[in-house]
């Protein structure tokens, strides 16, 4: 049984960088779900309108797209390190920007949208050099555990911030959020700075522009990982929930409610993670990420036409599981089938789809919930999303037939990083 369930924790055991790579990331994390969480909230408390805390996505989608991808060029091309010490200083001082307006007599919502834009155009530079370290510091056959590994702090933060952001939010304000997460930020500071590996450029193009076309050359040829990022896409833009939480909560008028809510997906996320080592028996990545999706859109609409706060929190756990097991799958699909000479880049495309998609799913329903109802933005969102992925899988069979064992991209990425790792 021990084969099936748990989690390997052998990443974190045999590599000191990632072991502080990762502490340093679930603490931002802790306090940047806080955050994340509590500018709808006070959007929502300043404006009462769905559709502008809906908007806040509207705000994100160009620098999510345009740094994303240049984040990835830079991944490959610059100290990885010292790139990702510099975007965690600006995100630090973003959100002293919204402490300093929340402690105002009269908070400015312009300040929330320009935060939206600042933290999205800085997150996606950081974002791919964080992805690319992880797989450097990370043998080949271990990284599925990371992936794992990452689900567990993903989630773990999903959980604890936005649990502790909502009520805090609610009881003691805004401001003491954004507080908390400066002093994360310190935390987080002080343990990437003891990062000693230095990460030489491994990209041989001579320019930005170069290096990106010969991304998206490679990108080109594999169908299969292209198809990863569009299931996600559309399975966030047709089913995300997390703006329209509070709108759900005052059905309920319970307190706690919305804390409830916040901690739901990442509670079932974690309980399936947590479960999760039978994963390395199934080898069928692109089936499984097909499945997951499919699964985490039942979940939404679930949560959509659930009537009591106990049936939709059941229909948000069953959403989180199903997305962890896609991020398990499609995590190690990219880091097993992707050479570490475009792993940057691709991290950045990857970022774009799992980070626009959040994006433009919020502003969907909060359009869909101002132009019809609440409940059925999220009912329909949710079925929209499973028959979506359905069709993609049949529009794609290299994702479909995509087998870790005998895949030559998987050979091809096992050989070299070998090599690599043996001289």
């Amino acid at each position: 049984m021990r084969q099936y369930l748990g989690v390997d924790l052998t990443p974190l055991r045999v590599s000191r960088e990632y072991r502080q790579l990762y502490v340093a990331g679930l603490i931002t994390a802790v306090g940047s779900q806080a955050t994340y969480v509590t500018i709808p909230y006070q959007l929502k408390v300043l404006t009462h309108s769905p559709l502008e805390v809906g908007a806040l996505g509207l705000f994100e989608l160009v620098p999510l797209v345009v740094f994303g991808l240049y984040g990835g060029v830079l991944a490959d091309r610059m100290d990885r390190r010292r790139l990702i010490i510099t975007m965690e200083l600006l995100l630090m001082i973003a959100t002293t920007a919204v402490l300093v307006n929340a402690l105002l007599a009269h908070p400015q919502v312009w300040v929330l949208y320009a935060d939206a834009v600042v933290a999205a155009a800085v997150s996606s530079l950081q974002r791919p050099s964080i992805e690319a370290l992880n797989q450097s510091f990370v043998p080949h056959d271990l990284q599925r555990a990371a992936s794992t590994l990452a689900n567990v702090r993903y989630t773990t933060a999903s959980i604890i911030g936005p649990a502790l952001g909502g009520l805090v939010a609610v009881g003691a304000g805004p401001g003491v959020v954004y507080g908390a997460n400066l002093v994360t930020f310190a935390l987080s500071l002080r343990l990437l700075s003891g990062l000693t590996r230095q990460i030489a450029p491994t990209t041989v193009e001579t320019s930005d522009a170069v290096a990106l076309r010969a991304g998206v050359r490679f990108l080109r040829s594999r169908p299969d990982i292209v198809g990863t990022y569009v299931i996600d896409l559309l399975a966030m833009t047709f089913a995300f929930p997390v703006a329209m939480l509070p709108f759900v909560a005052e059905r309920y008028h319970d307190s706690y409610a919305l804390s409830l809510l916040y901690s739901a997906l990442p509670a079932g996320a974690l309980i399936f993670t947590l479960l999760s080592r039978w994963t390395s028996h199934v080898h069928h990545y692109g089936r499984a990420v097909i499945a997951s999706a499919a699964a985490w859109g039942l979940g939404i609409a679930l949560f959509g036409a659930g009537s009591s706060l106990w049936l939709v929190m059941l229909g948000l756990v069953i959403a989180g599981g199903a997305d962890s097991l896609s991020g398990i799958f499609r995590s190690t699909m990219w880091n097993e089938s992707i050479t570490p000479d475009m792993r940057g880049r691709m991290a950045g495309m990857e970022m774009i789809s799992y980070s626009l998609g959040p994006t433009a799913g919020q502003f969907r329903a909060g359009v869909m919930a101002a132009w019809t109802t609440l409940r059925f933005s999220l009912t329909f969102g949710g079925l929209a999303c499973t028959g979506s992925v359905g069709l993609v899988g049949a529009a794609l069979p290299s994702l479909w037939r995509f087998d870790a064992r005998s895949d030559p991209h998987v050979a091809a990425v096992r050989a070299r990083r070998a090599l690599e790792e043996g001289s």
